[in-house]
């Protein structure tokens, strides 16, 4: 059982990129079903190669009435991102970090972000980000973590909350089709199999 408050969460503030407009969160999920994957921050090599992963679900989504959107927690960034095509939805900045705060994305802090980054599996998908052709930066707040939030039409039910752990963290694809009950036609991209010493893609 989700413990997202979504009558709270909904009156959060969030920036349309495109357009500048503010708009309450709450209104993305009034007239369709969501997804909104909430990035650590848009030069994040590693953020990117989800945002291409999660991409892949948009034209089924979109078939079956639902939005894919994506929250970053500053405006660095996001013209990069954006002229990039790293993600097919939507994208807006939570620039008092609100959402990620409701949503329990926590905070890195100089002690054990680098640990968080230099991880097995960050580096994992960053080698399989780097042989896609994605790169990145470390412009912006390093220490944000992300998530995602999966919201039926209405506001009525969190259909999956999502609260990253490691900075590699990600949905499986499958299982964002699955909480939506819809069936996509999608391959996710192969992450390397490691054991303790040996990566192989």
């Amino acid at each position: 059982m989700s413990s997202v408050n979504l009558t709270s969460i909904g009156a959060n503030q969030l920036k349309n990129t495109t357009s500048g407009e503010m708009v309450e969160i709450g209104s993305l999920w009034q007239e369709q079903t969501v997804v909104l994957f909430f990035l650590r921050r848009f030069g994040c090599q590693v953020c990117r190669w989800m945002a291409v992963e999660v991409s892949k679900l948009e034209k089924d989504l979109k078939a079956n009435g639902v939005a894919l959107i994506g929250i970053g927690p500053e405006e660095t960034g996001v013209k990069e991102f954006k002229d990039g095509g790293f993600f097919k939805g939507d994208i807006y900045i939570d620039e008092t970090k609100q959402c990620y705060k409701d949503l329990g994305f926590k905070r890195y802090n100089a002690m054990n972000v680098i640990p968080a980054a230099m991880g097995k599996k960050v580096r994992e998908i960053a080698s399989k980000a780097s042989a896609e052709g994605i790169q990145g930066n470390f412009s912006g707040d390093l220490l944000q973590s992300g998530g995602m939030l999966i919201v039926e039409k209405g506001g009525e039910k969190v259909l999956l909350h999502f609260v990253q752990k490691s900075p590699a963290d990600n949905v499986l694809l499958e299982d964002i089709s699955k909480a939506l009950g819809i069936s996509a036609n999608v391959q996710a991209g192969e992450k390397p199999q490691c054991n303790e010493d040996v990566c192989t893609r």
